[in-house]
């Protein structure tokens, strides 16, 4: 193939190179420890809680959080030692367990939040308006692509 063929082309290889190294930067910032918290473990699932409005069964927070149900088990076990969830038989089948937020964990969860919401939003406003919208535009666009 001719050099000149190439130009005007992207290489898609190349950017992919730069993507990798640009997130590896990324995973040694010192914002990156408060975000990832927020994706895994108690404060993923209050979370998870939080935004259903009411009750979970103990395997859709497991699949929602990528994890066995035995981990599910043992974040859902310290969470009720805390007093932050609670959970109860299910009048209709005896055979589930439902799990939902007590006051206290919904206090709690809806602190995490609020704390969780102000370190993006101060993220997104050192990017400047245009770049956050933009950067908000693809993180919509890569989860289509992954749900697709």
């Amino acid at each position: 193939m001719d050099e000149n063929e190439n130009i005007g082309k992207t290489n898609y290889e190349e950017l992919a190179r730069e993507m990798m190294d640009t997130v590896g930067q990324l995973w040694k910032g010192k914002r990156r420890r408060k975000i990832d918290e927020s994706m895994q473990g108690e404060k993923f699932a209050l979370k998870y809680l939080l935004h259903r409005h009411h009750h979970a069964l103990p395997n859709e927070i497991s699949r929602e959080m990528g994890i066995s149900t035995a981990r599910t088990a043992a974040t859902l076990n310290s969470l009720e030692r805390k007093g932050y969830i609670e959970r109860e038989i299910d009048k209709n089948d005896r055979r589930r367990i439902l799990v939902s937020l007590t006051n206290r964990g919904r206090e709690h969860a809806c602190q995490y939040h609020d704390a969780h919401m102000a370190a993006l939003t101060e993220i997104l406003r050192e990017l400047g308006e245009d770049d956050a919208r933009e950067f908000v535009r693809i993180i919509g666009r890569l989860g289509d692509i992954f749900e697709g």
